[in-house]
């Protein structure tokens, strides 16, 4: 490995032991909320275990409807998607993420649905996008300012770009919906490892009324 690569390497995992109490500050505050919602949910989960609620979910691991959606993670799909769909605990195999997009062809969103395949028996994806989607014309640049002013130390960045990083394919959104779609089922159809005989469509759901449309 080139020497500069190494001092770059070694550089970043160079920490700092005397953060400022501004930091320490802003760490506390944010850990103070952090373990009020934390308590909530947890306290919620103890009373849902004792009372078995989780009676009315159990089911197992393989999709009854033998379907895979990729889908964003947006807050307002959560229920929505479901319920506009009729579905419940057990009926699919759920993949999100931001923009419900595949930004790598050996990533996270590929593996998921080959094991969703090969695995569990699913034979037709529905990508579904949203209206109002917070991926939409995001940009890279504007997120690393973001990271920048949150702290993030830039040498880190610039060193993650020497190694290789495109933060623009990495962290770039989409401009159209629609064309976001069509590529991602396009993607999947033509992955040499998604095999022939599994049926891709793509959609976009109305973020408000759940109503959904044909895009492919």
């Amino acid at each position: 490995m080139p020497l500069l690569k190494v001092k770059s390497a070694f550089f970043l995992l160079n920490i700092s032991l005397f953060p400022s109490v501004s930091l320490f500050l802003r760490i506390g505050k944010h850990l103070k909320w952090t373990n009020i919602m934390l308590e909530e949910l947890l306290a919620y989960n103890k009373k849902f275990v004792e009372s078995k609620g989780y009676e009315s979910y159990i089911t197992n691991k393989y999709p009854d409807k033998k379907i895979a959606i990729l889908s964003c993670m947006d807050t307002r799909l959560t229920a929505l998607l479901p319920a506009a769909l009729g579905i419940k605990n057990g009926d699919v195999k759920m993949i999100k993420n931001a923009g419900g997009v595949i930004s790598h062809p050996f990533g996270s969103v590929i593996r998921s649905l080959l094991v969703a395949i090969f695995e569990l028996g699913v034979k037709e994806i529905m990508v579904i996008a949203h209206s109002d989607c917070g991926a939409c014309h995001m940009h890279s640049e504007e997120m690393i300012a973001k990271m920048k002013a949150r702290g993030i130390n830039p040498d880190y960045i610039d060193m993650m770009r020497f190694c290789g990083v495109d933060f623009k394919a990495w962290l770039d959104g989409f401009e159209d919906t629609e064309k976001s779609v069509k590529g991602t089922v396009d993607f999947i159809i033509h992955h040499p490892l998604i095999p022939s005989d599994v049926k891709v469509y793509g959609f976009i759901i109305d973020s408000t009324t759940g109503e959904l449309e044909r895009i492919v």
